[in-house]
């Protein structure tokens, strides 16, 4: 199954809706971790870390610390 991190630009009434359809859904915000105005490296790092998908509308400077990593 699929883990995702809604990154905290991350529409929250997205999150909301996809778990009020499905609460098995296994979503978290970095809200929810820790990682409240943590930088995108940090938050891509912490994503590494524990296998999750980032969710993010930040395609500005998130796409490129992504694609460092890569």
């Amino acid at each position: 199954m699929l883990r995702f991190l809604a990154d905290e630009n991350f529409n929250n009434q997205i999150v909301r809706g996809v778990l009020r359809r499905n609460s098995n859904v296994d979503i978290v915000r970095v809200q929810d971790v820790g990682l409240t105005q943590a930088d995108d490296p940090t938050v891509l790092e912490w994503a590494a870390q524990n296998r999750r998908v980032v969710l993010t509308h930040d395609v500005a400077t998130m796409t490129n610390f992504a694609y460092e990593r890569l």
